[in-house]
């Protein structure tokens, strides 16, 4: 009995755990600077309408940055915006019009080395050093308009590039971000966080049973 009841009470805490991690949002900036971000992340049209691309940082990065979008595999006709130079937190920019379910891929225009970085990291080897494995150059979550505030900026899909080609970059994942409207996200791997708290649980779910078993 008591063995089910530590079982039980495991369970619940891996529940409660999931919960927080996957309710919790606004992990604003990268929270692990420095290293890659091994989650990827593809993005689709929420509803029929615009996207509007709301600068809120990377102001002070070297490179000189703007953003432009591909709609299903089309570069946008409303072209590039948002010089992170110029700009200033809040400024807007519309991205186009999209439909609902449109695929969506943002583009960061890098003026600096003439290149363009892309959210799907498919596209970005030429962008970095040959004989790189890993080619993702953003950290995306929610923006829930609460904490951290971004004045004057709504909720959305928040958006952060690291310029730098890899593998020489400092992995910051802060030279230009914007939050999005209209965007729905859909991470490719999970969270490495969750799959700590699910690789811990399980193990003290197996030890619980084999314990039984003895």
């Amino acid at each position: 009995m008591r063995i089910k009841k530590l079982v039980a009470a495991l369970g619940s805490a891996l529940t409660l755990c999931l919960a927080t991690g996957i309710a919790r949002a606004d992990v604003i900036p990268y929270s692990n600077a420095g290293h890659y971000n091994t989650t990827t992340y593809s993005f689709t049209a929420a509803t029929d309408g615009e996207i509007i691309a709301y600068i809120v940082g990377g102001f002070s990065a070297a490179y000189v940055n703007e953003i432009g979008l591909l709609i299903n595999g089309s570069l946008s006709a409303a072209g590039f915006g948002l010089n992170n130079h110029t700009s200033t937190l809040g400024d807007s920019f519309s991205l186009g019009s999209v439909h609902a379910g449109d695929s969506l891929v943002f583009v960061l225009h890098d003026l600096s080395l003439g290149q363009d970085a892309y959210s799907d990291p498919t596209r970005n080897a030429s962008y970095d050093a040959a004989g790189v494995t890993g080619h993702n150059h953003i950290y995306s979550t929610a923006y829930t308009a609460t904490s951290p505030l971004l004045d004057g900026v709504p909720a959305g899909t928040y958006v952060a590039f690291e310029d730098l080609p890899f593998p020489g970059a400092d992995y910051n994942y802060d030279d230009e971000s914007f939050v999005f409207s209209n965007v729905e996200t859909h991470p490719d791997l999970p969270e490495p966080g969750s799959l700590v708290l699910v690789g811990a649980a399980l193990t003290g779910l197996g030890l619980l049973r084999r314990g039984k078993a003895a």
